[in-house]
């Protein structure tokens, strides 16, 4: 899903952070991460989970190696740095400045449906774009947390280096929509968190009707209602529209991203096995569909999985 030609994005809007010295999750192998990443992996969950799975240390990350799209770390100034602005056709080669153009695409279409479908006004979140480490109002995170959104600090975290991981490790077949699809998926989070399903959702327990699987389905649908309208939501800015039509490979790209980071997919990876009182964000075929619910035209009400009779 590329950006349309002639946009511009104001930068400012994604902090940029971490990027302590690389090193090693303390107390825990791959397996443990594979575990810890069921419980947090693409989700609004306490990190302290994660670092409590992992034995709890985690030694000061650094930044990962790029692909030579990243637009920089920030500088050691002890000042706040910021994903600066950029254009559509950077957008379309430079994950950061995605990212960022991503965000605000975000931005405008939640601020014009949320009030329209939920009498809730949009309060925009924190994003912070980092490498290696950074610290959180969920705890201290790594980049092998993966992408996440924090409820005590309404900011949503990337280290856009796991996209790569999405592929490498998660078997999916990558591209633009499937890392955008990504990022909504989080600010989905946020919008829970607006509308006051995060609070009304019991996050502690785990299985295939739990509500953390259907926070994590309602958070898909909410990323699909997005890019279903991505294509017409113009940026009040320059007056363009933020992305091109979804072509039917881009679509099948952001479909293959939500199947390769289903609990089964995932469990069925890391253990040769799968365990549904282990599930906690929904199989490949739930994640998928509940996407393409909120793409083929989704409303909020429609994308309610905490009300859902059936998943």
């Amino acid at each position: 899903m590329t950006f349309n030609e002639g946009g511009e994005f104001e930068g400012g809007r994604v902090r940029k952070g971490g990027g302590g010295r690389r090193g090693a999750v303390v107390g825990g192998g791959i397996g443990a991460i594979v575990v810890a990443l069921l419980a947090v992996f693409l989700g609004g969950g306490d990190l302290g989970q994660l670092t409590g799975a992992l034995g709890g240390a985690v030694q000061d990350a650094g930044a990962p190696a790029g692909d030579g799209q990243d637009a920089g770390a920030p500088a050691g100034d002890g000042q706040e740095q910021y994903v600066e602005a950029c254009t559509a056709e950077q957008a379309n080669t430079d994950r950061e400045c995605r990212l960022s153009a991503t965000v605000q695409s975000l931005d405008a279409y939640w601020e014009r449906v949320l009030p329209q479908q939920a009498g809730v006004e949009y309060a925009l979140p924190s994003v912070e774009s980092f490498s290696g480490s950074t610290t959180t109002g969920c705890g201290a995170a790594t980049s092998a947390t993966g992408p996440f959104y924090c409820p005590p600090d309404q900011t949503v975290y990337v280290d856009v280096a796991f996209f790569d991981q999405l592929s490498s490790q998660f078997g999916a077949e990558g591209g633009p929509l499937a890392e955008e699809y990504v990022v909504a998926h989080e600010v989905g989070h946020h919008v829970e968190q607006l509308t006051g399903a995060m609070d009304a959702a019991d996050r502690r327990g785990s299985g295939p009707e739990s509500d953390s699987v259907r926070i994590e389905l309602m958070a898909d649908c909410l990323a699909g209602m997005w890019a279903g309208s991505a294509a017409t939501e113009v940026d009040p800015d320059s007056g363009v529209t933020f992305l091109d039509p979804v072509s039917s490979a881009e679509l099948r790209q952001a479909l293959d991203a939500a199947a390769a980071v289903g609990d089964d997919r995932i469990q069925q990876r890391a253990t040769g096995q799968i365990s549904p009182e282990g599930f906690t964000h929904g199989t490949s075929e739930q994640r998928v569909r509940w996407f393409t619910v909120g793409y083929e035209g989704g409303t909020l009400d429609d994308c309610d999985a905490l009300a859902a009779r059936a998943l």
